[in-house]
């Protein structure tokens, strides 16, 4: 059976059919309900799921695309995009070189169009990534090596320019190759730091680059990926082997505590992530070892009676 078939047949255990089919039979089944709504088959109590899952997702990502300016046509061209590279980079037959012909099979779309999509090339902007990570080591490396550090043990503030425990040495250490400059005006465009008359000085102990929107919508899709893997990793694992994923909510908290437990969260979760950032920083491998990428990320959302998510 090939792989995408179980998904349209969801009397099969969902944990064994990889997510991105099941995306893909969903928004199969809202084309179905949008092309012929009157000879729709009746929908299975698991394809209702489904569906419904596709369409919550979807809301929050359609609302990003069509502020942005995105049509609906530059979205499914991506999405497609997205199913063909999975489909060559996980989808193959060990031992053998993954095929147009088995990808196509796969993804339902036509052999013309998996080909064309693989000849797209890559869609990822390699360099704007390195940037955002090279950023969030720079800080990491102020709060956390006593080069950096005050008398305290707290960051200090570092002339630019200048030997060991200045700015300079502080991105040479973290950042590679990166001028000194450039990583100023990234941290500083982020909100992060503030110049002193030939000194820089630590006033936010992270990267966070609200007033950049294309950094804002990098984010988005880094983030959303990684729960979204994260997701998928825990329904495909046994429990011995999934991941933390948790949340605390409450659907009748008063109106008038949410800016106090608004500020609550965000005090507790800064202190869990930089405690968390100091346990990384000391386990971190060397320049010339290997090394695996980890993370913990925290979000906060609310919705009132109104429905609309984010809206109080």
């Amino acid at each position: 059976m090939k792989i995408c078939d179980m998904a349209r047949n969801l009397g099969d255990d969902l944990q064994n059919i990889p997510v991105y089919c099941l995306i893909f039979h969903g928004l199969v089944i809202l084309s179905q309900m949008t092309d012929n709504p009157m000879m729709m088959t009746p929908l299975t109590r698991s394809q209702h799921i489904l569906t419904e899952t596709i369409y919550r997702i979807m809301r929050p990502l359609a609302r990003v695309l069509l502020r942005n300016g995105i049509a609906f046509q530059t979205f499914a061209e991506v999405a497609k995009k997205a199913f063909v590279d999975i489909a060559f980079e996980e989808f193959g037959t060990p031992g053998r070189k993954q095929t147009i012909s088995r990808v196509s099979a796969l993804t339902g779309l036509t052999r013309k169009e998996t080909k064309r999509l693989q000849e797209l090339g890559r869609l990822i902007d390699e360099q704007a990534m390195q940037r955002y990570n090279r950023a969030v080591r720079v800080l990491s490396g102020w709060l956390n090596d006593p080069e950096f550090q005050d008398d305290e043990g707290q960051p200090a503030i570092l002339p630019v320019e200048g030997g060991p425990g200045s700015f300079h040495a502080l991105v040479r250490k973290y950042s590679g190759d990166v001028p000194t400059q450039a990583m100023l005006a990234v941290l500083e465009n982020g909100g992060s730091v503030a110049r002193e008359e030939g000194r820089v000085r630590l006033v936010r102990a992270a990267y966070l680059p609200a007033d950049d929107p294309e950094e804002g919508l990098r984010i988005l899709g880094t983030d959303t990926a990684e729960l979204v893997t994260t997701i998928e990793h825990n329904l495909r694992s046994p429990a011995d082997s999934r991941w933390f994923q948790r949340k605390v909510s409450n659907t009748r908290l008063q109106p008038e505590a949410l800016p106090e437990f608004r500020q609550l969260a965000a005090e507790r979760s800064q202190a869990l992530l930089e405690a968390l950032d100091e346990w990384l920083a000391r386990h971190e491998s060397a320049p010339d070892e290997p090394g695996c990428y980890a993370s913990l990320g925290i979000h906060y959302f609310q919705a009132c009676e109104k429905g609309e998510e984010g809206n109080p």
